[in-house]
């Protein structure tokens, strides 16, 4: 089965958890491509589809809620996942934290079957307001690829029909 992983980032942090969603679903075996939602024209050639998307302020990246929006039709006719990024701290590693409003209204749009949310990341160095004034209190990477990757088994167990065991268990994995 092939795979579209597309994700809304200003800084590249949703585009690094985006290749690590991906090299967990390579890993059993799915046909991946990674692309920024600009060069996403048709999704038609993709059995599945996983939507990521920063977290600006408790809102989804402009480019991650333009792409759903444009393409909400298809992906309501095959499975469909998102993820956020954006905690500046360790709570997405020790809590489920549920979709922001935005992204919730998205996932009933387009009959999303699942959400996670990951830490996020910002550099000291970070430019624009706020994200410099924020960068003084909250730079730091608390992504977690290993977690993304635990995740993408997940969908890929889903999406092949593959029992639960197919892939070995983590702790992260089970909190997700």
């Amino acid at each position: 089965m092939r795979v579209l992983v597309t994700y809304g980032s200003s800084r590249g942090g949703t585009e690094g958890l985006a290749q690590a969603v991906a090299d967990g679903l390579r890993a059993c075996g799915l046909d991946v491509d990674v692309l920024p939602p600009s060069r996403v024209r048709d999704i038609s050639g993709y059995g599945a589809v996983v939507v990521g998307g920063a977290l600006y302020v408790f809102r989804w990246h402009r480019a991650a809620r333009w792409f759903v929006r444009r393409h909400a039709a298809a992906l309501r006719q095959r499975p469909t996942y998102f993820f956020s990024s954006g905690p500046l701290d360790d709570s997405a590693a020790s809590t489920d934290i549920p979709p922001a409003a935005g992204v919730r209204s998205l996932m009933e749009r387009t009959g999303a079957r699942s959400h996670v949310t990951f830490g996020g990341r910002l550099s000291p160095d970070a430019r624009g307001i706020p994200a410099s004034a924020m960068a003084k209190k909250l730079s730091g990477d608390w992504r977690d690829p290993a977690r993304a990757r635990n995740w993408a088994r997940q969908i890929a167990r889903e999406l092949t029909g593959e029992p639960a065991a197919a892939a070995p268990a983590s702790r992260d994995e089970a909190r997700s």
